[in-house]
């Protein structure tokens, strides 16, 4: 095909030129440009990376941001995915280089959550579950419970007049019992010294009960510390949770018994802030001895643990939810040597 010239003998605009520099399809081999791209993606990635690195810095001064941050901060890592992806399509390094930059301190941070550390044995076996006080058939969840091998149960959200639905179905597999207000603790061994724990509430939300296993006498702790919630104009408001969090970690400090288990919905994770109170001096079954974060709430689509099973003086040996009930939550379960 003859080419057009214009009347100085060069080639006329358009005719064969090649595509203009501008328009074509970013390459890898572009070197300057591959580094300049994804810049903004990059900038993204390394920000959730300096809030994993940093979220113990994170203020709470503003609607407890940094509380909420903590609670979720897992779900972080989605980023990451996000990130690779839109860079591969812009060919972008920068934003590659960042997305390994995130994945690496989200690894730090959690992978060893991923590892399975359960193990066999273990002479005690615990369980605890928020029943809901709306769960639309509490004999069903009994019953579901009360085969679940555990030698002790401990029942958070027990709403008044129910007690008898649940000690209904659980009395046969243990024998002993007590419930301080909307708490409960159902054993297979002998109790003693129970009573309940002031938290602030104005009713009854924690107890403390010493249980005489064959292996010796435990402190069993149930409590439900107070709700929080996320509002648009106040933000995470975690108030009385964080008070009532601080008195029942300063009973379990002030225990005298070696063997102390915590059992119940602290309505925060081992990451907030808020419990370090609780988590400075206890250990998570689930951290210890779990497969993966065993996230209980909410029971449909879980995406937190806020159900906690924490230790003193016993040896976490597996740790795991079991499956759902008529409530909201899921149940939690650890087998524990003493």
């Amino acid at each position: 095909m003859a080419r057009t010239e214009t009347s100085a003998g060069t080639p006329a605009p358009g005719a064969d030129d090649p595509e203009p520099a501008e328009s074509r399809t970013p390459k890898w081999s572009d070197s300057t440009g591959r580094w300049r791209r994804g810049l903004i993606l990059a900038g993204i990635a390394l920000t959730a990376a300096a809030a994993m690195l940093l979220h113990s810095k994170v203020p709470n001064a503003i609607g407890n941001f940094g509380s909420l941050l903590q609670t979720f901060l897992p779900w972080l890592g989605l980023v990451i995915p996000v990130v690779v992806g839109c860079a591969l399509l812009r060919r972008s390094v920068s934003a590659l280089a960042a997305a390994l930059v995130t994945a690496l301190v989200w690894l730090n941070l959690f992978g060893g959550l991923l590892v399975d550390k359960t193990g066999d044995g273990g002479s005690l076996m615990v369980v605890s579950h928020n029943v809901d006080a709306e769960n639309s058939d509490p004999e069903a969840t009994a019953r579901n419970l009360a085969g679940s091998g555990a030698d002790l149960l401990a029942l958070q959200e027990i709403p008044e007049g129910q007690e008898e639905v649940y000690d209904g179905q659980l009395a046969q597999e243990f024998p002993y019992h007590s419930v301080q207000g909307t708490v409960g603790l159902w054993s297979r061994y002998p109790m003693s010294r129970t009573q309940d724990i002031d938290i602030g509430m104005g009713w009854p939300r924690a107890m403390r009960s010493t249980v005489a296993t064959p292996q010796g006498e435990v402190a069993a702790y149930v409590a439900h510390l107070p709700s929080v919630r996320v509002e648009f104009r106040s933000g995470f408001t975690a108030g009385k949770r964080d008070r009532a969090a601080d008195t029942l970690a300063e009973a379990i400090a002030a225990d005298s018994q070696d063997r102390v288990v915590l059992l119940g919905d602290l309505n925060g994770t081992m990451n907030d802030r808020a419990l370090a109170p609780l988590t400075s001096q206890l250990r998570s079954t689930q951290g210890a001895a779990g497969a993966g974060f065993g996230f209980s709430f909410p029971a449909d689509f879980p995406v937190t643990r806020i159900d906690q099973i924490l230790v003193r003086g016993l040896e976490p040996v597996s740790s795991w939810t079991l499956p759902a009930t008529g409530s909201d939550h899921l149940p939690v379960a650890a087998r524990l040597d003493l």
